[in-house]
This record gives C-alpha cells, sequence and structure tokens, in this order.
C-alpha cells in the first residue's frame, strides 16, 4: 500500500509541490480526524497545513477532493482485493457469500475511515465518485451472476446502507460494527441467496 502521505513526488512534480501535498494531507486527515468532516473547511486546511489558499486550490477545488484523496488509497486496497483477493472476497465464491464478504469488508473500511467517507461522499457527491461506479458495478455483476431480475433496481438499494452518514447513524445507536455486517450479511443472502 503506498502512503499518500508520503512527500515523493509523483512523475512531473516539483518537490515542493510533494511537500505541500504531504503538508495538506497530513493537515486534513487529522482535521477529518477530530472534528466534524461535513464542518471542515478549505481555510482551515490551508491554516493547518501552513500553505496558501491559492497553493491549496491549485490541486484541489474542494473539500470533497482532499477527502477523496485521504480515502481513495483504502478504497482501492478494497477493490484490489475484490478482484485478485481469495474467496469469499475475491472471485470463486457463490454471489450470496461474495454480496455478503463485499459488505463485511466495506463496514471495515467505514468503520476505520467513515470520517473520511463523511468528508468525500456525503449527499450526491457519493454517487459522483469513482468507487461508487466500482461498487455498482461488482454488486450488479453478482446480482447477474445469481439470476436476480432487474439488477439495475436493486444495486443502489443494496449500496444504500454503505453511505457514511446511515453507517455512522447506527454506530451512535448503539450497534457494533459486528451487528451492522451480521445485518448486511442477511440481507445479502435473502437478496442473492
Amino acid at each position: 500500500m503506498t502512503d499518500l502521505l508520503a512527500p515523493d513526488p509523483a512523475p512531473g512534480e516539483r518537490a515542493d509541490a510533494a511537500r505541500n501535498r504531504a503538508k495538506v494531507l497530513h493537515a486534513a486527515a487529522e482535521l477529518f480526524r477530530t472534528r466534524d468532516p461535513r464542518a471542515v473547511t478549505m481555510d482551515d486546511i490551508a491554516k493547518a497545513a501552513g500553505v496558501g489558499r491559492g497553493t491549496l486550490y491549485r490541486r484541489y477545488p474542494d473539500v470533497a477532493s482532499v477527502a477523496l484523496a485521504l480515502l481513495d488509497e483504502h478504497e482501492r486496497e478494497v477493490q484490489g482485493r475484490l478482484l485478485d483477493g481469495p474467496p469469499p472476497l475475491g472471485p470463486g465464491a457463490p454471489p450470496g457469500e461474495r454480496l455478503a464478504a463485499f459488505y463485511a469488508a466495506m463496514v471495515e473500511l467505514l468503520e476505520t475511515h467513515s470520517h473520511l467517507a463523511l468528508g468525500a461522499e456525503t449527499g450526491g457527491a457519493r454517487f459522483a465518485t469513482g468507487a461508487y461506479g466500482f461498487w455498482y458495478a461488482h454488486v450488479r455483476a453478482l446480482l447477474t451472476e445469481a439470476g436476480v431480475p432487474q439488477p439495475d433496481r436493486q444495486v443502489d438499494i443494496l449500496l444504500a446502507p454503505l453511505a457514511a452518514e446511515v453507517y455512522r447513524h447506527q454506530r451512535e445507536r448503539g450497534l457494533s460494527a459486528e451487528e451492522i455486517a451480521e445485518g448486511l450479511a442477511r440481507l445479502a443472502y435473502s437478496v442473492v441467496g
């Protein structure tokens, strides 16, 4: 796994730009972790990072894009396990088992990084992310493999419980991550069998 916060420059990136990116991501990660991510502003991030607003806006147009940059590494790890990992999360298990394993992996991701998901994917922004498109395609493929009629009608419904707001609400109501994962597994088996 790569470290998004490391100051190694990307190809074509100047060393000072890499250092500023690292400062921004470190500061933003701390702000998202310690405050309500939906209340973090670009000014907050620039001040905490010790960079000018112009420096921040050159790379990130808004707070959601900063949170998405931090969340991306973790989502890619889950995507890799879905594509190439061992069953039941990876290929080779029946669709119901894979969907239940997907839910468990997403609960694990949300348990650790819901603060980033709240910053990146609140409301309609969630549907515009590349990760959501990947999750959509994965769940649709499982439904199709299981022979579920008209799978497109159900994919968003099956992904809705994975919204960061829903997950946080359930945790605040006292449900454990394990209880949430168990409930989602029951949902997976009831839909896919």
